[in-house]
């Protein structure tokens, strides 16, 4: 079998088969205390239910190592095929030759493992391309700022230094930031959140004791953004005087855009990803061909539309 490896828009129900039902599939996620992560989980449950399917589903508690032993369990109770959002990119090369070496298809779940290009041919990608999200979110960022006047300085909030998406979101930041149109923003300082709400709280909590002046706050993800909104509104600082933008559009930062605090998000699809990885699983267990990268579109999310966005995630 010959995996393609053109990059499709969306994954389509032609890859539904009645053949799923009955199946096993293994889904190791690198965390459950996670928001988003919760959507993508609970949709990957629904579908499985729907069509039949006996999925099941580890909390690797963001641990490579124990994602590794996940994956080995799955393949001694001789699972169909196996999903997976692993924890640290880096230990995806592990995880795909043990899938490999026992013949079983593996399917990695929003998040890309670096050894893409060489994967073989029973093991796919079902992700969003992260060039679009802080690319999407800064872009949106530097427009109101410009429209402004504003002098345009900025903090980034930045997720877990291993993880592909806050490496590319912070990458995509700067990357927008040195255009000509948005040259005029200057990032003041940047700080790790790891994600969380908290962290981002105490660390704007931190940056507003400085006494710097801002106009706009990045973050990359929803939890860090809001976290960051709760610290400023406890500083008693008027938020139509402050940017501040995630990624994700959770319902929580929707209701949070609803408020008039958050200014920008970027729709990521949890249950896209998650029936689309498993449809994929389930047609590479059937021997199909399917492309080696599917990706799930970003789409910018802002007052204006967030109408269309507010029952997804």
């Amino acid at each position: 079998m010959k995996i393609k490896t053109t990059i499709a828009a969306a994954c389509t129900a032609s890859l539904l088969s009645t053949a799923a039902v009955g199946q096993t599939v293994g889904f190791a996620m690198s965390e459950f205390n996670d928001n988003w992560l919760t959507v993508l989980r609970l949709a990957a449950a629904d579908h499985a239910e729907s069509i039949g399917v006996n999925l099941i589903i580890e909390d690797g508690q963001s641990d490579a190592a124990r994602q590794l032993d996940q994956i080995n369990n799955f393949i001694a109770s001789g699972v169909d095929a196996i999903m997976i959002i692993p924890h640290d990119a880096s230990g995806a090369q592990a995880m795909t030759d043990a899938a490999s070496a026992a013949g079983i298809p593996l399917v990695y779940v929003n998040r890309y493992p670096i050894n893409l290009d060489t994967l073989p041919d029973d093991q796919a990608v079902v992700a969003s391309d992260e060039t679009e999200s802080g690319t999407l979110q800064t872009f949106a960022v530097c427009q109101i700022l410009r429209a402004s006047g504003a002098e345009g300085k900025f903090y980034i909030l930045q997720g877990q230094l291993q993880h592909p998406a806050g490496i590319q979101r912070t990458k995509d930041i700067r990357d927008v930031v040195s255009m000509d149109m948005c040259s005029f923003m200057t990032e003041v300082d940047l700080q790790v959140g790891n994600f969380y709400r908290d962290q981002a709280s105490d660390l704007m909590t931190n940056w507003l004791s400085s006494g710097e002046d801002f106009d706009a706050v990045i973050a990359n993800n929803d939890e860090m953004a809001i976290g960051a909104i709760q610290a400023i509104k406890a500083q008693g600082i008027d938020m139509d005087d402050v940017i501040v933008a995630g990624i994700d559009a959770s319902q929580d930062a929707l209701l949070s855009m609803q408020a008039g605090d958050l200014d920008i998000t970027v729709f990521q699809d949890a249950p896209g990803q998650a029936v689309g990885g498993l449809d994929t699983a389930l047609a590479l267990a059937r021997g199909e061909d399917v492309a080696r990268l599917i990706t799930i579109p970003f789409k910018l999310v802002t007052p204006e539309n967030m109408h269309l966005f507010m029952s997804e995630n």
